[in-house]
């Protein structure tokens, strides 16, 4: 006896995920401060060995949030708009002491 298939429709916003994955009860970002300090990652080998890594933001990386990544598609967008934001700020003034 032949079985066939069973077709499923895709999931609504994104065709290429499969209907076993539902993320209709997620919570974005609901890790996300977690991810900024560091996370590990537990890797369970074929020979029964488990190894741990670590990870961490490089040093100069920057997490932005969800709302600000929405203006932002690329790394150069920030940097064009940071540099753009510096040049309106005016420079430090030393103040000179009253004698």
């Amino acid at each position: 006896m032949n079985k066939t298939p069973k077709k499923t429709k895709p999931s609504r916003g994104t065709p290429d995920l499969l209907p076993e994955y539902d993320f209709t009860k997620g919570l974005r970002g609901k890790h996300s401060q977690a991810y900024r300090r560091g996370h590990s990652v537990k890797i369970h080998r074929t020979d029964g060995t488990i190894s741990i890594q670590h990870f961490t933001l490089e040093d100069g990386a920057v997490m932005l949030a969800q709302d600000v990544r929405e203006y932002f598609p690329d790394s150069d967008a920030v940097n064009q708009a940071l540099r753009t934001l510096i040049r309106l700020v005016p420079k430090k003034r030393t103040r000179v002491a009253n004698k």
